[in-house]
C-alpha cells in the first residue's frame, strides 16, 4: 500500500544519527544517504519498499510536525518495541506513551509512542500475541 514515508528535519546530521540508531533496532538498512542534498532512506533487508526517508524540506522552509500525523513503525516482537522506545528516549526523543498493550485497538496491539528530535510523532508497534 505504501511506497515511502518522508519526514522533514531542521537538523539533518542530528536527525540522521537518531534515525540510524532507531531504525537499526528494527533491522532496517540504509539504502541511500546524501549529506549534500540532504536526505537518507532506509528499507527492510528483504524488500525495496516501503522506504523510510528523512530529508530537509525541498521548499527551503522550516520542517514542522503536523497535528494528528503519526508514523508507525512495525516491530517483530514486543521486546523490539521496548528496545526501540528505550533507544529513542536515550537519543533525545520525548515519550508520548510508554510501551504496553493497547487493547482498545485490538487484543494483541503492543505499542510505544514518542516524538523525535524535530517533534514528529512516531509509534513502534507489534500486532502479534506474546
Amino acid at each position: 500500500m505504501l511506497s515511502h514515508i518522508c519526514l522533514g528535519t531542521n537538523d539533518f546530521p542530528r536527525a540522521y544519527a537518531f534515525y540510524t540508531a532507531l531504525l537499526g533496532e528494527l533491522g532496517l538498512i540504509e539504502k541511500f544517504h546524501d549529506r549534500d542534498k540532504p536526505w537518507a532512506g532506509w528499507m527492510a533487508q528483504d524488500a525495496p519498499r516501503p522506504l523510510f526517508v528523512l530529508t530537509a524540506p525541498h521548499d527551503g522552509l522550516p520542517a514542522a510536525p503536523g497535528n494528528g500525523q503519526m508514523t508507525a513503525l512495525l516491530a517483530a516482537s514486543r521486546a523490539q518495541v521496548d528496545r526501540c522506545h528505550r533507544a529513542a528516549l536515550a537519543l533525545g526523543a520525548v515519550c508520548e506513551g510508554p510501551p504496553g498493550l493497547r487493547p482498545h485497538y485490538h487484543a494483541h496491539y503492543y505499542g510505544a509512542y514518542f516524538r523525535d528530535l524535530d517533534g514528529n510523532k512516531l509509534c513502534v508497534c507489534c500486532h502479534a500475541g506474546e
